[in-house]
């Protein structure tokens, strides 16, 4: 009996249960109106739902949430940590995505804070193997703490930072993340042309985001 408890004990672990922490960071800064707010949430609920994104997330067992953010100390985990093993989860977690009321509208755009609680949010997620945040963005960082002084602390934490640049001007906003955002073994950035082009380039970034550590064993 005592074996069975033991054994039933070993399999539910927290160390064994979650494979990848997904954080999702959406831009809610001044320069995206409702309409290009609307994009950002309903292509990233259609990219959840993606067959290729979904298996992955179910496969590992993720554990996936959601913050927006904007200006300096306006930052906000709005879509809890929630586990993901069944296309069930999946689609009831990107239909809280869909639903999910924008908090704030008219302020700067704060990329620095956004990590810092972003980073806060995943000390929940120690256990999960893999912890990621995913930053969409339509402009640079132009207030509060800067980006890139972040950088050392997600590689202490074993972090890795993605990004999704919306090009929205002359801006080089897809060679900003590079220098100053992403970081992490493999970390990248993808190119949305426009918010018109983020549904497409969100869900091509999250294929890519759930299923890099398969790609990454091969030899």
């Amino acid at each position: 009996m005592l074996r069975w408890v033991a054994l039933l004990l070993f399999l539910s672990t927290p160390a064994r249960s979650c494979d990848l922490a997904l954080l999702l960071a959406v831009d809610v800064s001044g320069s995206v109106d409702r309409d290009e707010y609307r994009i950002q949430m309903d292509g990233l609920a259609l990219a959840l739902r993606d067959g290729i994104v979904a298996d992955a997330l179910i496969e590992q067992r993720a554990q996936v949430a959601l913050v927006q953010w904007t200006g300096a100390s306006r930052q906000r985990q709005t879509v809890p940590w929630t586990q993901i093993t069944t296309f069930a989860d999946v689609l009831a977690f990107a239909d809280r995505v869909a639903e999910d009321p924008r908090v704030w509208r008219n302020y700067s755009t704060a990329i620095g804070e956004a990590l810092v609680v972003s980073r806060a949010a995943l000390d929940q997620m120690a256990h999960c193997t893999r912890r990621v945040i995913d930053v969409s963005g339509d402009g640079v960082s132009n207030e509060g703490i800067e980006p890139a002084t972040q950088r050392e602390a997600m590689v202490q934490a074993g972090i890795t930072v993605n990004a999704l640049a919306i090009e929205t001007d002359a801006t080089d906003l897809t060679g900003y993340f590079y220098e100053n955002l992403i970081t992490g073994p493999g970390a990248f950035v993808a190119t949305a042309r426009g918010f018109e082009d983020y549904p497409e380039q969100i869900k091509r970034k999250l294929q890519r985001e759930t299923t890099r550590q398969v790609t990454e064993l091969r030899p």
